[in-house]
């Protein structure tokens, strides 16, 4: 078997990307950092940028879909950002439901007990480990044997 890669995630966002990461075994996923948001072609090469820094195999971007499950405005930026990077490189991008990630990661830090002010600061970082640990979740065995 050879060594797997890992996945990348983003929560993007019209201000900030949150970046997280998994583990090589694609198990776990982790806040990596937030970036600001510049413009798509910037955003794109900074993502790729942290993809091969992370030996990464793939990349996944939330999405948003409105309550009827389509794509809304903001997802359609998702799917711009998506193409963008697809056309800067050869890793294939995924695109999934990014529903709930935010509030998630807000109530997770509140369980965890994190004060209110520290809870204000952005978590654009927690949110795209919210969205990659669902889509590890949801691709267990997938996820773990592309790279076999």
């Amino acid at each position: 078997m050879s060594k797997l890669s890992r996945i990348l995630a983003v929560d993007p966002g019209d201000k900030r990307l949150g970046i997280a990461v998994s583990d090589p075994t694609r198990n776990i996923a982790s806040p990596v950092c937030v970036l600001d948001h510049v413009s798509r072609e910037k955003d794109a090469q900074a993502i790729l940028s942290l993809a091969e820094e992370n030996n990464s195999g793939l990349i996944v971007i939330g999405q948003a879909l409105n309550w009827e499950g389509e794509v809304s405005p903001q997802g359609r930026k998702s799917t711009r950002l998506a193409d963008m990077i697809r056309s800067q490189s050869n890793i294939p991008v995924v695109l999934w439901n990014e529903y709930g990630s935010t509030s998630t990661a807000r109530n997770g830090l509140r369980l965890m007990k994190v004060s209110r002010k520290k809870r204000a600061d952005p978590l654009d970082d927690l949110a795209a480990t919210v969205i990659l640990q669902t889509y590890l979740d949801a691709n267990t065995d997938q996820s773990r044997l592309e790279d076999s």
